[in-house]
């Protein structure tokens, strides 16, 4: 199957949206179809006896624009249609004004007549002329309504006007003009509502500084002056894979690298939402737009611009904004037959009317009314505009909704289950006690240097971060399950167990320690030099920092927080009690976390799983709610229906509010939207709103809707 997108215009209303997506389904070939009206935007699935030039064709009979491009319609474009939409709401309030104003005076009719007849022709144009192509149809839109209101109101004020009745032409001229003024509003809102994707597409470096013959350690490249001979500025979509680029502080990384020459501070926040700036050296990854702050940077370009992280989070988030919510089918299939019924109410109004007065002008009026105060629009814009500025947001702070049926399925979580390894903590072990000195702890370290056991690098790497000096080490011996030894400095070290380093130097005043450390579930090591005891160092996979804070606000949005981990249940349990869990599951196989979901799911519970690993994958798929940490594989973050990218567990707290947020925008809109035709249509047929004033109401009714999803970009969170 292929999957086309492309962008639609002229499209007014959700009806629109609904007769394409309903005339695009029915072509032979197609599986799926789906017309997103706040994005103007068709994605179709077909196999190929199904060509691009086809569904254009499809959309054009229709009488709609096309607009080829692969990405949703950018600012340019969004700038242009808010130019023509606020040109032609410009002229026709500018004519209608004075058309009310000598209507009041009651005089000047021919003057009225002509006004009345330019705005209901000239710009009002763009609904007839979509109402007649969709009446070939046999279909209808919001603009049939419109234009059945315009023209009878029109027509028969040129029939009073001969005859020597009552004359209606202001109301024709400003039923348009309210309408025009409410669609430019609309295309404004739009418009601020749907940017996420360009600003985020926005924030990728143009041009990189291409270095053609880089000379490694021995020419270090100091600054951009001594290497300008070996530079080049190219654009960035030139770059291939393993070329080298200069990045100077203060400029973007250009595409996704590695550092391979040169350390800095980065600052992150447009992909991770995290304002401290992230450390990098030599061999670490860098990301495509971050910013780098310090110093100047070698970096090998590993990914192109079609596959950076930055153009993942782009693809995800313009995908959860395409896609429809749940909710959503039950509004378009409302929006499917609401045109038509407002049409049999006006005309029943008429009716009713006519026979308790015998009068035309009296039936005509609330006619008129019942047409012009309905609004699919608010509905339409509903769902598709909370969506857009929720996902919108979430991409800006590192939390990514993928689609709006995450939206729903948050309603109700009771319970977070998060995998423990590198999603509460770390998920490599520090140390995070000692009693070694400095100067014992550099000896330690040097000979700790020598082996690659996990425990051994999370001594060197505390060693590091003290900035000690490590020296060469000499006649090393690793004992299997127990430890190791050598000669560092002339001194004999010997690191191990407990168990095993208590042959050599004694410790037994430090027990007490030693079983608090262990029954904390942390990893205790001895360190001897010279058969002298150096002291102890407590080894373990250390919490996050900001773990314990997540899950007492979880707590106390009334989530039950569990700890599943493969730890025995007394370290997992160490661990729980220090991030105030009190429910854990331990002892848990890679390959049952699925059951573990499962479980909880078979206690009546709504379960939301947050995993990074391939082993967490079918735990995300499983769970009604899956959150996958972006730090992870890739396997994960195509199995979540929420993606954080960066940060701790705090960004579950964020992505749980913001989802639950965007979605209660979803139901104001919605309440509003149906709340607004239910009350306003009978109160037009009653004869209770002056067509005037239904004109304004549905012109602006939409707008209101559309306010409100913007409402939030700033709602805490």
């Amino acid at each position: 199957m292929s999957h086309t997108q492309f962008n639609i215009t002229g499209m007014h209303c959700a009806s629109c949206a609904v007769n394409i997506e309903s005339e695009l389904g029915k072509r032979t070939g197609v599986q799926k179809a789906n017309v997103n009206y706040a994005l103007s935007r068709a994605s179709v699935e077909h196999d190929d006896s199904v060509s691009e030039h086809d569904l254009h064709a499809a959309v054009q009979g229709m009488g709609y624009g096309v607009s080829a491009s692969g990405m949703p319609m950018d600012e340019h474009a969004h700038h242009e249609s808010d130019q023509g939409a606020g040109r032609r709401a410009a002229i026709s309030m500018g004519l209608a004004v004075p058309t009310v104003v000598m209507a009041m005076m009651g005089f000047w009719e021919w003057p009225q007549a002509i006004l009345s007849t330019i705005v209901v022709l000239g710009p009002g144009m763009e609904f007839h002329r979509m109402t007649f192509k969709l009446l070939v149809r046999a279909k209808a839109n919001m603009d049939t309504l419109i234009t059945m209101g315009t023209l009878v109101a029109l027509a028969f004020s040129w029939w009073q006007f001969s005859v020597g009745g009552d004359l209606y032409f202001e109301i024709a001229a400003l039923i348009t003009g309210f309408i025009l003024l409410g669609r430019y509003f609309e295309t404004r809102a739009k418009g601020r509502a749907s940017e996420a994707i360009s600003r985020l597409l926005e924030l990728g470096a143009k041009m990189a500084h291409k270095i053609q013959d880089f000379k490694g350690a021995s020419a270090p490249l100091q600054n951009a002056a001594e290497a300008a001979t070996n530079i080049v500025d190219v654009p960035v979509e030139s770059l291939k894979l393993g070329d080298l680029v200069l990045v100077k502080p203060g400029e973007k990384i250009p595409l996704d690298g590695m550092i391979v020459k040169g350390e800095s501070s980065l600052d992150e926040s447009m992909l991770t939402g995290e304002s401290m700036p992230v450390g990098k050296r030599e061999g670490d990854s860098v990301f495509g737009a971050t910013v780098n702050q310090q110093g100047a940077l070698t970096v090998k370009v590993t990914a192109l611009s079609g596959n950076t992280v930055l153009a993942q989070i782009v693809k995800l988030v313009e995908q959860a904004q395409q896609q429809k919510a749940p909710i959503q089918k039950l509004v378009d299939k409302i929006s499917g037959i609401f045109v038509p019924i407002v049409i049999v109410l006006a005309v029943i109004t008429f009716s009713v009317w006519f026979i308790f007065t015998g009068d035309m002008t009296t039936s005509f009026i609330p006619a008129v009314a019942v047409l012009v105060i309905a609004c699919p629009c608010a509905l339409g814009l509903a769902t598709p505009t909370a969506i857009l500025v929720g996902t919108g947001r979430g991409a800006k702070e590192g939390i990514l909704i993928k689609s709006g049926e995450a939206l729903e399925r948050n309603r109700h979580i009771d319970a977070v289950l998060f995998d423990k390894t590198g999603t509460l903590t770390e998920g490599r072990p520090s140390v995070t006690d000692t009693t070694v000195n400095d100067e014992h702890l550099a000896l330690v370290a040097s000979l700790e240097a020598s082996s690659e056991h996990p425990l051994a690098q999370a001594v060197v790497r505390y060693a590091n971060d003290k900035k000690l000096a490590l020296k060469m080490s000499d006649r090393t011996q690793s004992i299997t399950g127990k430890g190791i030894e050598g000669v560092v400095d002339q001194k004999k070290i010997i690191i191990g167990s407990p168990s095993y380093v208590n042959q050599f130097c004694q410790f037994r005043q430090n027990q007490p320690m030693v079983d608090r450390w262990q029954g904390e579930g942390k990893t205790v090591v001895v360190a001897c030099i010279d058969n002298e005891l150096a002291g102890l160092l407590a080894i373990a996979d250390a919490p996050k920092s900001t773990a314990k804070t997540a899950v007492a606000e979880l707590k106390r949005m009334g989530k039950e927080v569990v700890m599943v981990t493969g730890d025995n249940r007394k370290t997992a349990e160490a661990i729980a009690r220090e991030l105030g869990i009190e429910q854990v599951e331990a002892d848990v196989l890679p390959g049952t976390k699925l059951e573990v979901v499962k479980a909880w799911q078979d206690k009546g519970k709504r379960v939301a799983y947050v995993g990074d690993g391939i082993n967490d994958a079918p735990a995300l798929t499983q769970a009604d709610l899956g959150i996958a940490v972006g730090s992870g594989t890739d396997v994960a973050i195509e199995a979540g229906q929420i993606v954080l990218v960066g940060g701790g567990p705090e960004k579950v707290v964020s992505g749980l509010k913001l989802a639950a947020v965007t979605y209660r925008g979803i139901k104001q809109n919605l309440f509003w939207a149906f709340f607004y035709n239910v009350v306003a249509i009978p109160l037009a047929a009653v004869g209770l709103l002056n067509p005037l004033i239904a004109s304004a109401a549905m012109a602006f009714s939409s707008v209101s809707v559309v306010l409100n999803s913007l409402r939030i970009r700033r709602a805490k969170i």
